[in-house]
């Protein structure tokens, strides 16, 4: 504070400091301009508290904040203060706002509880009985000397019993307070308002506290927080429902600073996320136009397919779960497929304004970033204080080789915002406070979490379900009385969350299980798994990586769901050896582990050697939905796991006061992480999309309702045609295509469209097959093909063994083709095969 009465005005005699015992109650206004009204509130609460509280010395005190007011408010508590030594006046020479006003009130006071109300008393000081009731006799027990390593021990142990150490009192005029300050979006104004805090936790809080505007309450609730304190919110009447005050434009940009100021360091971590982020993708961005995802296989194509699809289906108001732009006839079923709705939809508009690769690039971008964010929050809320080591964590938990790898093509499990917060949602409901009102609350979040996130990938929600249950298995082994005490709140939150998922998700799994182009499993190989040395080997795109090594062991260059690299899991492993006495950290050990031996698949290769062995995959691999999932992707548990057991090191590490002992601390960080920093993805020159397709002359060969045949048909190992659509906008149907769906009477899931003998032969003879004696048994099979496919025209690009195509699908058709372009093209439509 500045001003010569900024630590206490002595105009109340010597009487207002005469007392040095213990305050039952102070009360802490903040004044600014209140002369026609401070008078009047003084009188209620010293006629409250007398009545209430006592009239001794040490019964209550109320300490006034005059805030540099230029009209006669200090002179009015003056005169009060001569005649009641337990009135005090604070007073600021210049006008520096609330929050240093309460903040100079609170480190004034020297109640055992502070009661911060407003000099119009909008909320009757009656109400203070509910707030004291919810605070809890216990409230003003002592217990502010924890150090950082207490606090985290309480973070970790507290079972939902120790009272709180703040109690809001939440009025019913909602809107004002969610309003707050107008023009500032997001800003909840006066939420300290009224209310009342354990004495000792009110001091450290506000004198940990630097802003001096609105922001202050912000910034108090989030520091108690931080600690793991409880800070509860109870509802009282208020006498008045004043309308939101109004603000100059010099309040909106101090709101402004002060909220930049209190996110600053969140702000600063999230820079740091897109910065890495963009470094990941900046291949790919230097040229959206003309560069493709080297190792994205067909996946690009394929996704930036599933953007535009949408984006067609719903400007044209058509049926968002099933389209038949590609699959000709039978279409594809889009909610069976990883086409994420849940961004492809909002992001609407961004696709028609600067297109699908865009799109593509941008989900891909923000969605790491964002991850990245979302898992450093989760991690400074629920495990460590410092920023950076939970920074650390988050980067580690969604830049980790397994998340690089899928970043080729996978943005389904790459955007993993969501998952954070379901898990946090899942544990506000282990600690079940305030009898069932949050279990409500937070069961209806949960449900609607999950909901959306079942719109933006449902294989990366089942794996992180499925860890989420090994963890909670763990804890129950490591520390059985808390796990059963989460147990009844949880499984009611649960409960309540699936009432509001199904309701919301009936119709759309409804039509993936049971509608048009529905499967029932998705074949993926019997190598699915990882390979033990997958585990402790680099993935191609981290620093230390070799590319030739990692594609022997995994499935492809989007797969390398492990690679973590054997100095990380070291790392991992001296981690759990140094903090086993944490149970969290027991039981995070135990979850990767289950997780890296489910990822070996069901039968487990001993390297070097010929021997098979029964994996624990196989206890799993025929349960509904686990058939489906690749089983090498479990692994991905492990990047969360281990950005969980980073953060912890580091944030003990930072602490350690020998400098030595430090330095070493931090050498073997950089020894763990150095090896698996990530490069950027690595782009190609993309094709381009013919002539015939970009110059629109399609139009003349394919009519409305008939499909355009490509040579080769697309499929998941050539699928530039849905690129030609894409670019096309969607103006013709493809036959073939590359999506999951349906083969054969027992609707096994496939990649891609069901083959004919049609595409078998002209895959086969543009990679190299001779093409066979055309018979009339083969023209006849052409011409069944190409009328099932409802084909309009058969387009041949220009390519290797071009000729060898062209002569054979001129016999096959009967008919030479017409050059067009950079493609010969053979009209194929009813009557004329």
């Amino acid at each position: 504070m500045s001003g010569p009465a900024a630590a206490g005005d002595t105009a109340g005699t010597g009487a207002a400091t005469a007392w040095l015992g213990a305050v039952g109650l102070s009360v802490v206004i903040p004044a600014h301009e209140d002369e026609h009204r401070i008078g009047a509130t003084l009188d209620a609460v010293r006629e409250h508290l007398d009545a209430r509280l006592g009239t001794g010395p040490g019964d209550w005190e109320l300490v006034v904040v005059d805030d540099g007011s230029a009209d006669g408010t200090a002179s009015v508590v003056r005169a009060a203060a001569a005649e009641e030594p337990r009135i005090r006046l604070v007073r600021s020479e210049d006008h520096r706002g609330r929050g240093a006003a309460l903040r100079a009130g609170v480190l004034a006071c020297a109640g055992e509880r502070v009661l911060l109300t407003g000099a119009g008393l909008t909320t009757p000081l009656a109400e203070l009985d509910r707030l004291e009731q919810a605070l809890g006799q216990d409230g003003q027990d002592g217990q502010d000397s924890r150090d950082d390593q207490d606090n985290q021990a309480n973070q970790e142990n507290q079972s939902g019993g120790e009272p709180p150490a703040a109690v809001l009192g939440r009025t019913g005029n909602r809107l004002v307070r969610a309003l707050g300050m107008p023009g500032v979006p997001g800003f909840r104004a006066d939420t300290c308002g009224f209310a009342l805090f354990d004495g000792d936790r009110a001091r450290a809080a506000f004198g940990a506290c630097v802003l001096d505007g609105p922001a202050v309450d912000a910034e108090v609730l989030r520091w108690m927080r931080r600690q793991g304190w409880q800070v509860a919110e109870v509802p009282v009447r208020s006498t008045t429902r004043p309308a939101a005050p109004r603000r100059t434009p010099g309040d909106r940009r101090r709101a402004l600073v002060e909220l930049f100021r209190l996110n600053a360091g969140g702000l600063a971590v999230a820079a740091v996320f897109l910065a890495l982020s963009v470094y990941v993708f900046h291949g790919l961005w230097a040229d959206l136009d003309g560069r493709y995802l080297k190792d994205a296989l067909q996946d690009q194509n394929q996704w930036e397919w599933f953007v535009g699809v949408a984006t067609d289906n719903i400007t044209h108001l058509r049926n968002p779960l099933f389209t038949t732009a590609q699959g000709m006839p039978d279409g594809v079923n889009l909610m069976a497929n990883a086409t994420m709705l849940g961004l492809t939809v909002p992001l609407i508009p961004v696709t028609l304004l600067f297109g699908e690769t865009v799109t593509f690039a941008l989900v891909l971008t923000l969605g790491m970033a964002a991850s990245a964010w979302t898992w450093y929050w989760l991690i400074r809320r629920r495990f460590v204080h410092s920023r950076w080591a939970a920074a650390a964590g988050g980067a580690l938990a969604a830049f980790a080789p397994p998340m690089v790898s899928h970043a080729n093509g996978h943005p389904n499990f790459v955007v993993l915002f969501m998952i954070p917060l379901i898990i946090d949602r899942a544990l506000r409901l282990c600690e079940g406070r305030n009898q069932g009102r949050n279990v409500v609350r937070d069961g209806v979040l949960l449900g609607l979490f999950a909901t959306y996130q079942i719109f933006l990938g449902e294989e990366p929600l089942l794996i992180a379900a499925l860890g989420m249950l090994v963890f909670s298995l763990a804890y129950l082994l490591v520390d059985r009385r808390r796990a059963l005490e989460a147990a009844r709140p949880l499984g009611l939150g649960l409960v309540i969350a699936a009432g509001v998922c199904v309701p919301l998700l009936v119709f759309p799994l409804y039509w993936q299980f049971f509608g048009p182009q529905s499967y029932h499993s998705v074949l993926h190989g019997d190598n699915a798994g990882n390979s033990p040395r997958a585990l402790v080997e680099y993935a191609a795109r981290s620093l230390f990586g070799d590319a030739e090594t990692a594609g022997r062991l995994s499935l492809n260059t989007t797969e390398q769901n492990a690679f973590y690299g054997w100095p990380l899991l070291a790392f991992g492993v001296a981690v759990c050896v140094w903090m086993w006495q944490r149970k969290v950290v027991r039981a995070l050990a135990i979850t990767g582990v289950v997780a890296l031996a489910l990822s070996l698949g069901p039968w487990v290769p001993v390297p070097r050697t010929d021997v098979v062995l029964p994996g624990p995959w196989r206890l799993m691999v025929e349960l509904p939905l686990f058939e489906s999932v690749i089983e090498g992707r479990v692994a991905m548990v492990c990047a969360p796991v281990l950005g969980v057991l980073l953060a912890l090191a580091l944030d003990r590490i930072v602490r350690v006061r020998p400098r030595e002992l430090r330095t070493l601390g931090l050498l073997g960080v950089a020894a763990a992480l150095i090896p698996v920093l990530p490069l950027p993805l690595a782009v190609r020159e993309r094709a381009p999309v013919p002539a015939f397709i970009a110059s629109g002359a399609w139009k003349g060969y394919v009519k409305d309702g008939e499909a355009l045949v490509p040579v080769p048909l697309p499929d998941p190992g050539q699928a530039d045609a849905l690129h030609w659509q894409v670019e096309a906008g969607f103006g013709f149907r493809l036959a073939g295509g590359y999506y999951n769906g349906p083969w054969g009477p027992d609707r096994i899931g496939i990649y891609g469209a069901t083959p004919r003998h049609l595409s078998n032969l002209l895959r086969d003879v543009r990679y190299g097959a001779q093409p066979p004696e055309i018979t009339p048994q083969w023209r006849e099979q052409a011409r069944q093909d190409l009328e099932f496919w409802k084909a309009g025209a058969v387009v041949l690009p220009f390519q290797d063994r071009g000729i060898e195509l062209r002569d054979m699908i001129s016999e096959l058709v009967g008919r030479q083709p017409e050059k067009v372009h950079d493609v010969w093209v053979w009209r194929v439509g009813p009557g004329q095969v």
